[in-house]
């Protein structure tokens, strides 16, 4: 009996839902939070909470650490 292996991935997989992605997208950018929020027609309380879970997720302690790991696995869309 032969049992197929897939090949693991070095990347670490990194759950963010769309609006983190979203959020995610704007800090690539270098918008600010009120920028943000006024894209995403959100307030800024809300981007700081989507901020603070992607820093979570991404393990990383700051906005430019964030969007470089972000980078580095691939999250970010190569228009944004």
């Amino acid at each position: 009996m032969q049992v197929a292996v897939q090949p693991q991935s070095n990347k670490p997989s990194i759950s963010l839902s769309t609006r983190e992605r979203e959020v995610l997208a704007e800090l690539a950018r270098g918008a600010t939070t009120a920028e943000i929020a006024a894209t995403l027609v959100i307030s800024s309380t809300t981007v700081k909470t989507h901020v603070s879970h992607i820093l979570q997720k991404l393990k990383a302690s700051n906005r430019a650490e964030a969007v470089g790991r972000a980078a580095a696995l691939g999250l970010l869309d190569a228009t944004s």
